[in-house]
């Protein structure tokens, strides 16, 4: 499990693809690479993975056909940032909202507004996913922890807006998102198990 909440940007340093897998090495950037372990889980850009090995102050993962068939990693490039949190301990706060790191699929920025204290930004989800966002409600775009603000359910797809402070785009990949650009989305695990628990009732109730 994960906050949300991201301690490091990193930089993926190699990318190396084999049998439908890829091997992925990243600089943890302001992650310390001694506080961690083979077998620890990382949540990059909201993707959980499973580090494998380490070189000085890089890991290695090793991505599985499924991961790359659930996310971005496929596209991604040597030089580019992605955002990193560790795994949720009893002694970490919980500044965002319980994330599994677990990809639900990809959305889209539709458009984006710089302001001088603020930046908006709208974007587009599959209504299979777009269901479960709601106004003030969670959404984790990248594996960052936000609020959507307004949702409008469209013919085949949903639309959605966040409002960005400073402090988040300066400490995560939001701060070079461009229209057009896919990101990682993950749905409130509440939103997720309300739904599981609706359609259970409904088959006791006929």
């Amino acid at each position: 499990m994960f906050t949300g909440i991201i301690e490091s940007l990193g930089t993926i340093v190699s990318k190396q693809e084999a049998a439908g897998s890829v091997v992925l090495q990243i600089d943890l950037g302001e992650l310390d690479a001694s506080a961690l372990a083979i077998g620890d889980s990382i949540a990059v850009n909201g993707a959980c993975l499973t580090a494998t090995r380490f070189e000085d102050n890089s890991v290695r993962f090793d991505v599985s056909p499924e991961t790359l068939s659930k996310c971005l990693i496929g596209v991604w490039k040597i030089g580019d940032k992605v955002n990193l949190e560790r795994a949720l301990t009893l002694q970490k706060p919980l500044g965002g909202h319980l994330v599994s790191g677990h990809v639900d699929g990809t959305g889209r920025l539709i458009e984006r507004r710089d302001g001088s204290d603020s930046t908006w930004m709208q974007f587009e989800a599959p209504r299979a996913i777009g269901r479960y966002i709601a106004v003030k409600g969670s959404i984790t775009i990248d594996g960052i922890s936000l609020t959507s603000n307004t949702v409008k359910d469209l013919d085949e797809n949903t639309r959605f807006e966040i409002t960005l402070v400073p402090h988040t785009l300066a400490m995560t990949t939001l701060s070079n998102l461009l229209e057009g650009d896919r990101v990682h989305l993950e749905i409130d695990l509440v939103a997720r198990y309300l739904e599981r628990m609706s359609q259970s009732y409904q088959r006791l109730s006929t």
